[in-house]
C-alpha cells in the first residue's frame, strides 16, 4: 500500500470509513447519483467493471450447462400472490404499476424485485417429460426494490443482478445445484477479485423468502464489516407446487420437479472497493480492472517518446493487455495520482533514458514496488506483475479475514469482542430464533452464517446454555 497520501479529496478511512468509501466511488469516478432517489446512474468506468465481472461470470455459467434468457419487467400481482412467503417476504420493497398512459390498469403490475414467479409461470408451460429437464437459465438484467435507505452499489433502488433459476428431477440434483453454483461463486470472488469468502449456510430466519435452504458466501471488509458477497437458494418443489409445474417421470408417473436460484449483484463492486482500496483512491483485482497497465509517457514532448509509448502499448494489447496511453498535457505526477485513484493494477513509465538502455519502469498499485524491466521481457515481466498484483491483494484480504474471527463462549465476551475488535464472532448455537434476535439486540450482530466448516468450541450454546448444535458466525454487516 501506498505511504504517501496523494489525492488530497479522498477522506482517510482511518477518519470516517463511510465518507472515504463515498469519495472514492464519486472521484474514481464509478458512479453519480440521479434525479431519482436511491437509484444511481453507472458511470462508464464503473460499468466497465461491471462489464468484466459479467464476462467472467457469463463464461462460467455457459460451462456448466446454464442458458441466458430474459424475462419480462413487469409481473401482474395474481402471479406475485401465487407463493405466499415469497410475496410476504418482498412485499415492503415492491414498487408498483398502476396506470397505462391516462388509463387506470384492471390488474397492478409489480416492477421485478426478483423473477422466480415468472421464471415458474415460464417453467409450467414448456416443462412436461423427464426429458426436459433439467432446465438450467440464468438472466442478466436489473431490478427494482424501495429501498428505505441507499449507497452507491451495496445499496440501490434499482440494481443490476444476474439470477439464475434452474429446474431438476430430484432433489438430490437441485441441492448440489445449489452447492455448485455457490462454489461458483466463491472461486470467482477468490481466483478474479482477490477476496477470501467463508461458505455456509443461512439460518432460517435470515434465509431468502420461500426457500427451504440458503448458501452464503461472506467476505470481511476493510473496516471489518461483512458483506455478503452471493447466495444460492434450494426451494424445494414449493414453488412447483404453488406453480402447479408438473411433469412425467421414466416410470410413465405424474411427479413435481425441484427449483433453485442464485444470485450475485453490483453490490460486489462495493466489496472490491471496500476490500482493496486505500487512502490514495481505488485498488482494482488485475483480472476485472478495465484498464490493467496505464502507460505513462516521462518527457514526452522530446522525440520519439511518444512513438516508443505507442509502440509498447500496442505490443501489450496484442498480448491480450487491457491498456491506455495519457499522453495528455497533465504532468506526469499528476497522473501517477489519478491513475491510482482509479486503481489501476500497474503504470508503466517510459522516458528518454529508458529508451537509451532498452527498458521501462512497472509500478504495483497494490505496494508501490517498482522494477525496471528490459522491453524484450515486458510481456513476461507485466504478465508477472499482474498476477503478484493479485496475489499480494488476495493475502493482505486473506489476513485481515484470519486475523479477526474471534472464539466467544458467552453472549457478553462477544458483544466486548465485536466492540473491541469487528470482525466474525464465532460461537456454538442452540439453533433457537430467540437466541439469534437477542445476539442482534444485545450485542449489534446480526448471524451471518453456519460455516461448512465446523469447529467444536463446547457442548453449550452461549447466548442460552440450552445443547449446541453448531458453530455459527455472528458479525455487523452492510
Amino acid at each position: 500500500m501506498a505511504k504517501e497520501k496523494k489525492v488530497e479529496q479522498i477522506t482517510d478511512m482511518e477518519v470516517d470509513f463511510a465518507q472515504w468509501y463515498t469519495d472514492v466511488c464519486k472521484k474514481a469516478e464509478l458512479i453519480a447519483y440521479s434525479g431519482v432517489k436511491g437509484v444511481f446512474i453507472y458511470r462508464p468506468y464503473g460499468y466497465a467493471i461491471w462489464e468484466n465481472i459479467q464476462a467472467v461470470l457469463d463464461r462460467m455459467f455457459k460451462e456448466t450447462g446454464h442458458e441466458n434468457v430474459y424475462m419480462p419487467v413487469l409481473i401482474p400481482e395474481s402471479l406475485l400472490q401465487k407463493e405466499k412467503d415469497h410475496v410476504e417476504g418482498f412485499a415492503p420493497e415492491c414498487a408498483w404499476v398502476t396506470m397505462g398512459g391516462a388509463e387506470e390498469l384492471e390488474e397492478k403490475l409489480c416492477i421485478r424485485p426478483t423473477s422466480e414467479t415468472l421464471f415458474c409461470d415460464h417453467f409450467k408451460d414448456i416443462v412436461h417429460s423427464w426429458r426436459d429437464l433439467p432446465v438450467k437459465y440464468n438472466q442478466w438484467c436489473s431490478v427494482l426494490r424501495w429501498e428505505k435507505t441507499s449507497r452507491p452499489f451495496l445499496r440501490h433502488r434499482e440494481f443490476l443482478w444476474q439470477e439464475g433459476h434452474t429446474l431438476h428431477a430430484t432433489a438430490e440434483e437441485a441441492i448440489q445445484e445449489t452447492e455448485d453454483q455457490l462454489e461458483c461463486y466463491a472461486r470467482f470472488c477468490e481466483e478474479y477479485l482477490a477476496m477470501p469468502v467463508v461458505r455456509g449456510v443461512k439460518t432460517e430466519k435470515e434465509k431468502f423468502s420461500g426457500a427451504e435452504r440458503t448458501y452464503a458466501i461472506e467476505c470481511m471488509m476493510h473496516d471489518r464489516k461483512a458483506l455478503q458477497a452471493g447466495t444460492s437458494h434450494y426451494f424445494g418443489d414449493g414453488f412447483a407446487k404453488a406453480f402447479d409445474i408438473h411433469f412425467t417421470d421414466k416410470n410413465n408417473q405424474q411427479a413435481t420437479p425441484f427449483e433453485t436460484s442464485w444470485g450475485l449483484s453490483t453490490r460486489l463492486i462495493g466489496g472490491i472497493i471496500m476490500t482493496h482500496g486505500d487512502n490514495n483512491g481505488l485498488v482494482l483485482p488485475p483480472k476485472i480492472a478495465p484498464i490493467q497497465i496505464v502507460l505513462i509517457p516521462v518527457a514526452q514532448h522530446k522525440p520519439g517518446v511518444l512513438e516508443k509509448v505507442n509502440e509498447v502499448a500496442a505490443r501489450l494489447k496484442k498480448a491480450g493487455f487491457r491498456v491506455k496511453v495519457d499522453d495528455s498535457e497533465q504532468s506526469p505526477g499528476w497522473k501517477f495520482a489519478e491513475y491510482e485513484m482509479k486503481g489501476v493494477p500497474v503504470r508503466l513509465e517510459l522516458g528518454p533514458k529508458d529508451m537509451e538502455h532498452g527498458q521501462c519502469v512497472l509500478v504495483r498499485r497494490d505496494n508501490g514496488e517498482k522494477a525496471v524491466v528490459s522491453l524484450e521481457e515486458l510481456e513476461t515481466r507485466a504478465a508477472e506483475t499482474l498476477q503478484a498484483v493479485h496475489d499480494g491483494l488476495f493475502a493482505r484480504a486473506k489476513k485481515n479475514l484470519d486475523e479477526h474471527i474471534y472464539p466467544a463462549y458467552s453472549l457478553e465476551e462477544a458483544k466486548e469482542l465485536q466492540e473491541k475488535h469487528g470482525g466474525f464472532i464465532k460461537t456454538m448455537w442452540c439453533g433457537e430464533e430467540a437466541c439469534e434476535l437477542k445476539m442482534k439486540d444485545v450485542a449489534g450482530m446480526s448471524s451471518r452464517c453456519i460455516p461448512f466448516h465446523q469447529e467444536h468450541l463446547g457442548d453449550v450454546c452461549p447466548i442460552c446454555g440450552k445443547p449446541a448444535k453448531k458453530m455459527i458466525y455472528w458479525g455487523v454487516a452492510y
